[in-house]
């Protein structure tokens, strides 16, 4: 005979008649269950009880037994009161508390790829050297934008359909130097058919009067301005907000962040040009649609570009039109007049120049990059380029087939990079002359000569 023990209760099996217990633990096993099922039912019972009675007894061994001696000791020499306090406080963290406000460059290229490298990878070089590749561009693409920027910093992104994003330095995707870097579209929660027009940094929007004195002007294409405080723009959302109301058959164009004070040149399609102070227009809300700030010379006239204009002595505008002419003149040569006006000639338009398709701001250490529609580009020195009328038609800037237009011009704060470089012990290996910073891959470094003579001033 064998005996199965559970608990209190002790079933023995017949060696020549196996039978099931009548009850175990409030469970009946009937005179029909197989043999084999009752005996494995027991056998996991007697399991049971043997494990629960082990480990009543460890833990009666853990409550009852008396400490070691050392650990006694240990005890009464090193005991003391807690000095921490672990309490709830998750509604308080934010990502900037975990991430360092280390300097940083962020490089936006012409068609909106951008990154964000550590200062320090910018070692410093001595004067004169070749310097060293800032950035690998994809075909047709340069290096547009550089400044330096903290991690905490804000970026103010509008679109052309009038909305405002926002995005902290350390969303920045990181890269090296030499890395391409994102497309702006796939950091952000953008429309298909929506694309990023201007973008500003913001040191800080916590700041009130920072917040309070200064003002983001926005302009359309089809000459309607707007001026908005930047606390209008202090609270971020993860979907954007509304910048401006965009008009039928209108889109954003610019955006500047002025201090209330500054000046602006707005440039039209037809070579006419605008300059009046901001305070002709007067702070709105986020939802206006704005005033008019310039009078459209036909149904096919647009807006090609608006500047913000600092100190009048310092910078001139340089003009350019689509079949490679271009010049510089300086800003006093535009009078100061009322927004809404049609306008002073700012470049003399022919058959031979085009239309206007750009106005800048420029200082002689600046470098100008323009891109052909065939895919070429060439990257010139503003310095090469002498001052003249404001009614002339210009020099030829770069070469073009007859079929070939201008597509873009951008400019180069060659001075801010070099700001970059001096500015902290592992600076921008950038060579102010061209090469590899900031021209990707099939971008020319010459510089355009003036092959034709200026026209005489009307």
């Amino acid at each position: 005979m064998h005996s199965w023990g559970l608990g209190e209760e002790n079933t023995v099996f017949p060696a020549t008649n196996i039978s099931a217990p009548a009850r175990i633990k409030g469970s009946a096993l009937s005179k029909s269950t197989p043999p084999s099922i009752s005996i494995l039912v027991l056998a996991l019972f007697s399991i049971i009880s043997c494990l629960r009675r082990k480990t009543l007894s460890n833990v009666c061994c853990m409550n009852f037994c008396p400490p070691k001696p050392e650990l006694t000791e240990i005890k009464e020499k090193y005991g003391d009161e807690r000095k921490t306090n672990i309490v709830f406080a998750g509604a308080d963290f934010r990502m900037e508390d975990v991430i360092a406000d280390e300097d940083v460059v962020i490089t936006i290229s012409h068609l909106g790829y951008i990154k964000r490298t550590p200062l320090a990878e910018y070692r410093l070089q001595s004067r004169g050297g070749r310097g060293a590749k800032a950035a690998e561009a994809r075909d047709e693409d340069f290096l547009e934008h550089m400044f330096a920027a903290t991690n905490h910093n804000y970026l103010l992104l509008f679109t052309k359909s009038g909305k405002c994003m926002w995005m902290r330095a350390y969303e920045v995707p990181e890269g090296a130097k030499a890395s391409k870097g994102r497309a702006i579209q796939n950091l952000l929660n953008l429309a298909p058919d929506d694309k990023i027009m201007a973008y500003i940094n913001v040191k800080n929007l916590a700041d009130v009067d920072y917040l309070k004195n200064n003002y983001i002007i926005l302009c359309t294409k089809n000459g309607i301005i707007k001026k908005t405080s930047l606390e209008a723009y202090s609270r971020p959302r993860l979907s954007g907000i509304n910048a401006i109301t965009i008009r039928d058959k209108d889109e954003l164009l610019e955006a500047r962040l002025t201090n209330g004070n500054n000046e602006m040149i707005l440039a039209l399609k037809s070579g006419k040009a605008i300059r009046f102070n901001e305070s002709k227009v007067r702070p709105m809300g986020r939802n206006a649609s704005g005033v008019k700030a310039i009078t459209l010379g036909g149904p096919k006239d647009e807006v090609v570009g608006m500047v913000c204009i600092v100190d009048p002595k310092a910078s001139s505008i340089l003009v350019v039109s689509e079949k490679g002419y271009g010049k510089r003149s300086d800003v006093e040569e535009y009078r100061i007049t009322n927004r809404g006006g049609k306008g002073v000639k700012t470049i003399s338009i022919t058959d031979k120049t085009g239309d206007l398709i750009a106005i800048k701001d420029v200082v002689d250490t600046d470098h100008l990059m323009i891109i052909n529609r065939s895919g070429i580009a060439i990257r010139m020195s503003v310095s090469d380029l002498r001052v003249m009328g404001r009614a002339t038609q210009g020099v030829r800037l770069i070469t073009l087939k007859d079929s070939d237009s201008i597509a873009a011009v951008a400019k180069i704060d060659v001075q801010e990079d070099e700001a970059i470089i001096e500015g902290v012990d592992g600076a921008a290996g950038i060579d102010p002359n061209g090469g590899d910073g900031g021209a990707g891959s099939g971008v020319g470094n010459g510089i355009a000569s003036e092959t034709e003579p200026t026209e005489p001033q009307e």
